[in-house]
């Protein structure tokens, strides 16, 4: 049953009860139709003045001289701030490890490293008047040469990463082989670009106690950045995220924006506004870099895998290392006794590159599975069959058996639903019209994470629950399914489950990326409320003025009662009025035993290096799911337009299909504007980003997106995660842009190596 036949099905029908696995509509969603969520620059915060930021002119050299003469004379101007008269701060590492030079640090520059780096910043009482006096500021640069992209002949081949593969004897292997596929695989600069552009609100109750209003993927590591930088107390400082607007990765870390409005906010003592207009959000972080990988595939005759070598590289920043883990894909997906992975990174005159959905897996699936249906053709077979006789037992990377792998499963029932029985494998065989018809395959992947999560649950004296913490809901649903989870231990309906999130006041939850928070806020919303259901059994078997006491000797609950084996009973609400009672709060977590007293405690929530990524797990974890996608050809105009999409996934248990269905096809919906549309364009004489907008940075639109069946084959996967649930959110991305393009070789016959594909591909 499709996933969209589930909902048909299920949807509301329910009628609001909550236990896992209902397809409920998303708690938050009236408050979003009726504009009732407050976003981070919507908090009404009063005397707030307006911070707008100044950005290089030039992709490389040194600032000479900032003159703020004129901005500072501008009507309504309280401050103007760069480099020589910011306030300094302890440094403190980005999220991937990089460090900024010297003792001291200011988000302001004065080498500069890339076109858009920020400079300075102008705060004023209005936003018109900030923007005014920007354009007064003037900025004397002492331009240097600007390597602006890999292609350009000076970046040089790239320094080599330590993530290297191998086992067998790959070189051997290919020398032996009797079909070697080579060939090199691209994709350009892709940015983040949430529909919520990246801003805050920072004000300073005190020296020393900060609160900002962030849009963030990660309260608490965000708080312990702003903690670390002005040398205050972690408790001392309170980041508040309710609702965000999307993030795709670009919003787990404070920014060099972050830490002027902050500063600003310090040295005038008033609450400052800084918002990131959508050009400046190209430049202000960095998205996913572009890619190349090179790829030898050796196999048999009749299909056998001999081995991989892949050498990759992704372009950097000049002054940071972010590294696209490319051979992360190519290393686990199929079995192959002989294999190698290299990779390099090219550091140019760009932002630091950042987490974009599906970091790695997307762009390395790319390659392998464009090479895969090179393969399949080359072979002459079907190229389902190909990857079914080269399914792995075990993970060839790590010889770990696999928690669940349904990836045939997937095959199976995406390809009967979609009719791949019927297609002609002839490239440019299928027609209608002036259209070329072509069927194209590929399978994708993601990992299962693990990091701790910390809860706590309130029931109340009227019997309604309150579940309390830090983590955050972009529109995934997290105020749902924590909803459903508190709802199903304690035997309640979901709306009588209040969640409060986005608030690093509340119980630590770890960072919204790698498709963990989900899984693992579950597994600690779950563990408490038990633990909360037992203390009130308790309540109900033990305390004198009980009705129930000396009825059982357990007592259940269902449907908001507590009742013996016999029937009798009666409502929590009552139950807590009988008692005394006015709350019952517990709070749990998930760290494992030897970490939950240490006095380290605090960082296994707040710093990169304390979260657990699973290398002691004795089993290898992963969602996995197979696209099936139609493509039409326009083959007078060259233009491509995908008309069909059916994927089936293996994502283990699915708290709310109806959440997790969106998910699914929002990850494909970025797989099609991958494909066909986006591209980062680099001015190769200075760095400027030529695409920083919403027109010439195209992205799939509903014009775009055709009609999209999802299938889910998964089921409870309790070696992966507590309640049995695998990666949801960045798997369907993986894998949808090589089955565009295999679906376009179909349809022409033209084999398209580079992201995206554009109509000079074609004609």
């Amino acid at each position: 049953m499709s996933l969209t036949e589930l909902n048909t099905k299920r949807g509301d029908a329910t009628d609001g009860a909550g236990p896992l696995g209902n397809a409920l509509s998303r708690a938050d969603g009236p408050a979003k139709v009726k504009g009732q969520a407050t976003y981070a620059l919507e908090h009404k915060v009063d005397d707030a003045l307006h911070c707008v930021i100044v950005q290089s002119t030039v992709g490389a050299g040194r600032v000479v001289s900032v003159d703020r003469a004129a901005a500072e004379a501008s009507p309504g101007v309280h401050l103007v701030l760069d480099s020589t008269n910011s306030l300094k701060l302890r440094p403190q590492p980005d999220f991937f490890g990089n460090w900024p030079t010297g003792e001291e640090y200011t988000p302001f520059a004065s080498d500069i490293t890339h076109n858009g780096q920020l400079v300075a910043a102008v705060v004023a009482d209005t936003l018109e008047e900030a923007r005014a006096a920007a354009r007064l500021v003037r900025v004397e640069f002492e331009a240097a040469t600007v390597v602006a992209t890999r292609d350009d002949p000076s970046a040089g081949p790239g320094n080599p990463v330590p993530m290297d593969k191998d086992w067998g004897d790959p070189d051997a292997a290919l020398a032996a082989a009797e079909v070697v596929i080579e060939a090199t695989y691209e994709t350009p600069r892709e940015y983040n670009l949430p529909i919520e552009p990246h801003g805050l609100i920072a004000h300073w109750e005190a020296d020393d106690r900060l609160t900002v209003y962030e849009p963030s993927q990660w309260i608490d590591g965000m708080a312990n950045n702003y903690a670390a930088w002005f040398g205050v107390p972690f408790e001392n400082v309170r980041v508040v995220s309710p609702f965000i607007g999307g993030g795709f990765g670009s919003k787990a870390q404070a920014l060099p924006h972050s830490a002027a409005a902050a500063i600003a906010a310090r040295m005038l003592r008033r609450p400052v506004k800084l918002a990131v207009t959508r050009p400046q959000t190209f430049t202000a972080y960095g998205g996913r870099p572009a890619t190349w990988q090179q790829l030898r595939i050796g196999a048999t005759r009749d299909g056998k895998l001999l081995a991989i070598d892949h050498d990759g590289a992704n372009e950097t920043a000049a002054d940071g290392t972010f590294v696209e883990t490319l051979g992360v894909v190519t290393s686990m997906m199929y079995d192959v006794a002989n294999f190698r992975s290299r990779q390099r990174i090219v550091p140019v005159n760009t932002v630091l590159p950042g987490a974009f959905r599906a970091p790695g897996k997307n762009p390395s699936a790319f390659a392998l599975e464009s090479a895969m249906d090179e393969l399949a053709v080359e072979l002459g077979i079907d190229p389902v069959e190909l990857r079914r006789r080269n399914e792995p037992e075990v993970d060839p990377e790590t010889g770990k058996p696999w928690s669940s792998r349904r990836l045939l499963d997937a095959y199976a029932a995406a390809s009967e639903a979609f009719g791949w029985s019927r297609r002609d494998p002839r490239p440019g065989s299928m027609r209608d019209g002036h259209e070329l018809i072509g069927w194209g395959m590929a399978v994708g992947t993601h990992p299962v994470y693990s990091s701790p999560g910390e809860a706590t649950v309130r029931i109340l004296a009227d019997g309604s629950v309150e579940v309390l913490s830090s983590a955050i809901d972009m529109g995934t649903g997290t105020y749902t399914i924590l909803a459903q989870a508190a709802a199903d231990a304690l035997g309640v309906r979901a709306e009588r489950v209040t969640v409060r999130l986005g608030d690093s006041r509340l119980p630590r939850a770890p960072v919204a990326g790698g498709s963990q928070l989900a899984n693992l806020m579950m597994a600690a919303v779950h563990k408490t409320a038990l633990a909360a259901r037992d203390e009130l059994i308790a309540l109900g078997l033990n305390h004198p003025g009980s009705p129930l006491r000396d009825r059982a000797n357990t007592l259940f609950i269902s449907e908001g009662r507590i009742s013996t084996p016999r029937g009798e009973g009666l409502a929590v609400e009552e139950l807590m009025t009988a008692t005394g009672r006015e709350i019952i709060e517990l709070s749990r977590d998930t760290l494992p035993e030897a970490d939950r007293s240490s006095d380290d405690r605090l960082k296994l929530f707040t710093t990169v290096a304390g979260m657990e990524r699973g290398t002691n797990i004795p089993v290898s974890r992963h969602s996995f799911c197979a696209h099936f996608v139609e493509v039409r050809v326009d083959e007078d105009f060259g233009t491509v337009r995908v008309s069909r999409v059916v994927t089936a996934l293996d994502a283990g248990r699915l708290y709310n299909p109806k959440l997790a269905d969106s998910q699914f096809k929002g990850g494909i919906v970025m797989g099609i504007g991958m494909a066909l549309l986006e591209e980062g364009v680099t001015d190769p004489r200075n760095g400027r980003i030529l695409s920083a907008n919403l027109a010439d940075y195209r992205i799939a639109t509903n014009a775009d997106v055709p009609h999209i069946e999802t299938i889910s084959v998964g089921k409870p996967d309790y070696d992966a995660t507590p309640l049995g649930g695998k990666a949801v959110g960045e798997l369907a991305i993986v894998g949808m842009a090589p089955a565009i393009a295999n679906a376009v070789f179909h349809a022409t016959g033209k084999r398209i190596r580079r992201l995206p594909i554009r109509l000079s591909n074609l004609i």
